[in-house]
């Protein structure tokens, strides 16, 4: 299977696991006119924090905070495409190719702000600038991949463990859920068909309710 093809089939299976998440949420969620565009940009400012922008104090790079903030501004890109109302084969054959260009950008700042600015200006999420982003931070389509899946699990398990009831437990054993996750992330093969699955179970065993 070509590069291309594989990116195809990834896009697609987030952009499946994208319209379940929402639809958990809300079964009309295309109808309800949420502000995609402006989660996009507040998770922007967020980002800029974690990696730092203030030339009067010194600051280091989150990098593994930053993936993360990435991996959301993701769900909310996928869900502005999903609204557009093209096919999910159409939207993962579009996103593939745009995830595989990127700009000369070597400025972290100034791909996150072209990123931003799209998601204000025009309420679009901009792949070319998120690639951008993604490069500068070490991170591939595969990392996404991995790091989305993983997330986009979690969000089912809280759904399913009283995150909305306000019962859900968030600190496991004297880690936070998301520490837990990237614990169990990094030890199973991205690559396998119920890759999902692997990844709920292992979230099952160790949560302590």
């Amino acid at each position: 299977m070509s590069t291309l093809a594989i990116a195809q089939t990834q896009i697609k299976q987030m952009l499946s696991m994208q319209d379940a998440m929402n639809s958990r949420v809300s079964d009309a969620w295309r109808d309800n006119g949420y502000e995609w565009y402006r989660a996009i940009w507040a998770e922007c400012a967020e980002m800029l924090d974690h990696h730092g922008w203030k030339w009067w104090k010194h600051q280091e790079i989150d990098v593994p905070q930053v993936q993360l903030e990435l991996v959301d501004i993701f769900h909310f890109g996928l869900s502005l495409r999903l609204m557009t109302g093209a096919s999910v084969d159409n939207i993962a054959q579009t996103l593939a190719a745009e995830l595989a260009e990127n700009s000369s950008e070597s400025d972290f700042k100034i791909a996150l702000e072209s990123l931003a600015s799209a998601a204000v200006t025009n309420k679009a999420f901009d792949a070319t600038a998120f690639t951008d982003c993604m490069r500068l931070m070490n991170m591939d389509l595969d990392e996404l991949f991995r790091q989305y899946v993983g997330k986009n699990t979690l969000n089912f398990f809280r759904q399913d463990h009283g995150y909305k009831e306000g019962t859900y437990i968030k600190v496991w054993n004297g880690k936070e859920d998301n520490e837990v996750l990237a614990d169990a992330v990094s030890t199973l093969d991205s690559s396998a068909e119920d890759f999902q699955q692997q990844v709920y179970q292992a979230l099952k065993a160790g949560y302590p309710g």
